[in-house]
């Protein structure tokens, strides 16, 4: 607080004075010794915890600073002695015996007898107009203790006027700003224009992602044209974007301050600075200011086959819902990233069929390149056998968080080569689309690999003759959004016939409203309306949809409007309530809408009042202040009662970026023959179909078709169990966080941040002809493990903190029709079970002498269940649906 404070007067000051007449940089007195006290500590916590309970460590020394040399030709060219004396090591905070580490042992104990003289051993450094010019140590020093003494040599580089300029620090090349105010300096380092070789990755979603922000300062008061004291304080804050409760933060401070000045050395008398090193010691040597990368290495930290070993039984596919299986998928993941190609064979080709597809799960979504040689090494694309690995791979594949270009490369090499299973290979070419989108989005548009990737799928496109081989290329566009396929898409969408036309329409309607260019709206209205040739129902709806999210005309609105009453009638009843949840949820073209409701012969009783039973909806499951999430149930019937379409979305919002979550689309076509009614309009010649669609975290998926054509259709009826089939099944890798940071006083850093899914999402179509009734049913089972390590890292001392999320819920979508009379009665229903949520938090530091000291703290809540409201006619519907089910039973066939 008190750093901001002097920030912010230093910002408001409109002068900026010089120091005592000196304009460039400190200046030492010669003959004289400058004894310093000198503390570094370091605090590990919640972001919005105080400091006082805080995890961390404080180094303390005496600093002594002399004048060696000064240019005869340069005052500002000065040549500076610094030598930490009498280290110690200790708690940062006031802690009870019994949980100090510290206790009983000295600092020579603590750090090594070797270390701590290598950090008393004095450092030199060439200070020209104020700026470290030169570092000079001794070679083959311990790299954490020769950063440490980095640390402090950085806090003497500082300029005596104001302005702005590029320095290079321990933290390397940074934007650095400085106040002056009288005796006062205020030096702002911006962290994140360090250039510094660190790791660092972060997810691909922003929702998904975590969020930084890391603050330098450093106030110097000056005496005598030299430094009484500064005071330095380094803050990085972290917090995961759909949950800012849980995050961390790490605290660095540094404070120098002068006790005495005593007579000193006299200068060494030389006209270089060379001479006076080669006078001084010649084993003195110049070094980078930078931070050398420093790591610890875990000396009893288990094998890749050990760690297996313990978690292996939480990753049984009966299992692979709950939190623990999602929490071991992570920590695979963790230990994979450290393994060779060799170690991680050895588990595949060890492991049995059971437990194989989680640890391809985990391999994959490790994304190393040895991970890719080794999984690819492994899977035969030529076996069908494998399938099930195949597909989990390429899903892994899909929702990578960071792929690379060598992985798009992989992948585009398989679909050129020999694929024995057509549904692979249409899996391939789908997530080939998925990874063009998530290097294009991260500015590896011009890539080699993904140039040939988009240049393949647009090319084999157009030469595409087969139906099933169009569909296969437009999912993969659905996944890309390539702005130059929207033409291709809009020849598809308004000549394509049946389902070709209906997916072009949807992969159009994932397109950011910005891309959808007058031409796109334009060929919409033509589709709607019909102006050229007639469109299934599924089309059209979908043309209507895309017309009112973008930004739609009052014209294109009323056109829309004045057009319900003379549509089919279930279409007619969708279209009203498309226009009604608009207006309900003021969703943009809300107000275009109610502009045109003002006129009449929009909005009338006879427009108004249109019987039917589709219906479209839009709710909010939560509204936070992290992120908001809502859910959409859209259902379009035939005139026969038969569904034709339902859709169910979950999209998660925050208040720059969307997340289409979930959606699970089911679609059937042309059963009207099965209870000998008539088909609608457009839709007399279409065969019998009905399969599933999802998208899972902006990711589509390869659809599943439960049937294809009548004798098809009435073997399932005959043999259906009424058993769900599988759409996706699997872990998923959803939040991939890591940084590495330098911190200013010399150690390391690190924020890592892992969120796992465990996901089971199946769904199912059931008929029975004697009670003349369908029911579709939508089953989404997923549970999400959230890991957060923040951890500093001295070599000799380690404190950190471990933060724990999980929870677990499944949600079911059922929509039942019983089409024995009309209007036919419709029933849908969204469940949620109850949710358990569990939070755990764990404070540590530890020797590597395995002494400990842990505070742990945790929360456990139930959300419960909820059934999400519809709209008031639905819930009159249901009750009818079922006190006419509780008089009779029947079974499904």
């Amino acid at each position: 607080m008190i750093l901001l404070t002097v920030l912010f007067l230093c910002i408001i000051s409109t002068y900026s004075a010089s120091v005592k007449g000196h304009t460039t940089g400190p200046s030492l007195n010669n003959d004289k010794l400058y004894k310093f006290a000198y503390s570094a500590e370091v605090y590990v916590d919640r972001v919005k915890a105080s400091l006082q309970r805080s995890a961390g460590y404080r180094i303390s020394s005496g600093v002594d600073v002399n004048l060696l040399w000064r240019n005869p030709d340069n005052d500002d060219d000065q040549l500076v002695k610094i030598t930490m004396k009498d280290v110690q090591v200790e708690n940062v905070n006031e802690r009870a015996a019994a949980k100090n580490i510290f206790k009983g042992k000295s600092t020579e104990k603590i750090i090594g007898k070797e270390y701590l003289e290598a950090l008393q051993r004095p450092i030199l450094i060439e200070l020209v107009r104020g700026k470290v010019k030169t570092f000079y140590s001794y070679q083959n020093e311990p790299g954490f203790t020769q950063n440490i003494k980095r640390g402090l040599a950085s806090l003497f580089q500082l300029q005596l006027h104001s302005g702005s300029s590029r320095e290079v620090d321990i933290s390397g090349k940074c934007s650095t700003t400085y106040h002056v105010r009288q005796d006062q300096v205020t030096k702002i380092k911006d962290l994140d224009s360090c250039e510094i070789e660190k790791k660092r990755f972060t997810s691909h979603s922003r929702i998904l992602d975590v969020s930084t922000k890391a603050t330098s300062a450093t106030v110097y008061v000056l005496e005598d044209s030299f430094i009484k004291s500064i005071k330095a304080e380094e803050n990085f804050a972290f917090v995961v974007n759909y949950r800012r409760k849980t995050g961390a933060k790490i605290v660095s401070k540094q404070r120098l301050e002068l006790k005495s000045v005593q007579a000193g050395m006299g200068l060494i008398a030389a006209k270089q600075v060379a001479g006076v090193i080669k006078t001084l010691d010649p084993k003195y040597v110049a070094v980078p200011l930078e931070a050398e990368p420093v790591k610890s290495e875990c000396k009893k930290c288990p094998s890749l086959s050990e760690h297996w070993q313990s978690i292996r039984e939480q990753m049984h596919p009966d299992k692979i819902s709950k939190p623990e299986a999602a929490k071991s998928f992570l920590s695979f993941i963790q230990n994979i990233r450290k393994a060779t190609k060799e170690e991680i064979l050895k588990i595949i080709k060890s492991e049995n069929k059971e437990y194989l597809p989680q640890v391809v799960d985990a391999v994959t979504s490790a994304q190393t390149p040895e991970s890719l040689e080794a999984v690819l090494e492994f899977l035969d694309f030529k076996d069908a056998s494998t399938f099930i690995l195949q597909e989990r791979f390429l899903y892994a594949c899909g929702f990578a968080s960071r792929p690379s270009e060598t992985l798009l490369k992989s992948l585009t090499e398989k679909f050129k080569g020999d694929v024995a299973s057509q549904e692979i290979r249409e899996t391939l070419v789908i997530v080939m689309g998925a990874l063009i989108r998530k290097l294009c989005d991260r500015e590896g548009c011009k890539l080699p690999a993904v140039v040939e990737a988009k240049r393949l799928i647009l090319n084999r496109l157009e030469k595409a003759k087969k139906d099933d081989n169009v569909q296969m290329y437009l999912l993969a566009l659905k996944n890309a959004l390539l702005p130059e396929a929207i033409p291709v898409l809009l020849k598809y969408a308004e000549s394509g016939e049946g389902p070709i036309s209906s997916l072009a329409a949807t992969v159009l309607q994932r397109y950011d409203p910005s891309f959808l260019t007058k031409e796109v709206k334009e060929t919409m209205n033509r589709i709607y309306h019909q102006t050229r040739k007639v469109h299934e129902k599924t089309v059209r709806t979908t043309a209507a949809a895309i017309i009112l999210n973008s930004n739609p005309s009052y014209m294109e609105v009323k056109n829309i409007l004045l057009s319900i009453g003379e549509l089919p009638m279930e279409m007619n009843k969708y279209m009203l309530s498309m226009i009604q949840d608009i207006l309900r949820f003021e969703m943009p073209a809300s107000k275009t809408v109610r502009q045109v409701l003002k006129d009449m012969r929009a909005h009338n009783y006879d427009r108004f009042s249109k019987m039917g039973s589709s219906s479209a909806y839009t709710g909010y499951i939560t509204r936070g202040p992290d992120v908001s999430s809502t859910y959409s149930l859209d259902i379009l019937y035939s005139g026969s009662g038969i569904l034709r379409r339902s859709n169910m979305n979950i999209r998660v919002f925050d208040r720059s970026t969307e997340l289409h979550a979930i959606q699970v689309v089911l679609e059937a076509q042309g059963l009207e023959s099965i209870i000998a009614a008539t088909p609608d309009e457009g839709e007399e010649n279409l065969d019998s179909f009905a399969g599933m669609s999802a998208i899972l975290f902006d990711f589509q998926l390869r659809p599943v078709t439960f049937f294809q054509g009548y004798g098809d259709l009435m073997s399932k009826m005959l043999s259906a169990t009424g058993d769900p089939m599988n759409v996706v099944k699997g872990l998923v890798l959803l939040t991939d966080f890591l940084q590495e940071i330098q911190l200013q006083s010399g150690p390391t850093a690190s924020a890592e941040f892992l969120g796992g899914l465990a996901i089971d999402i199946s769904g199912g179509m059931e008929f029975s002809l004697w009670y003349r009734e369908s029911k579709t049913n939508v089953k989404n089972r997923v549970a999400i493990f959230i890991a957060g390590n923040t951890e500093v890292d001295s070599f000799f001392v380690k404190t950190g903190m471990e933060t724990t999320l999980e929870t677990e819920t499944a949600l079911d979508f059922i929509s039942t029709v019983q089409f024995s009379q009309y209007p036919f009665l419709v029933c849908m229903q969204m469940d949620r079970v109850d949710s358990p949520f569990r939070t755990h938090t764990s404070k540590y530091e530890s020797l590597p002498s395995g002494r400990r000291y842990t505070a742990s703290s945790g929360r456990a809540a139930t959300l419960a269940g909820n059934e999400y409201p519809l709209h008031q006619e639905n819930s009159n519907m249901c009750k009818k649906v079922f006190g006419a089910k509780s008089d009779s039973a029947g079974s499904w066939f």
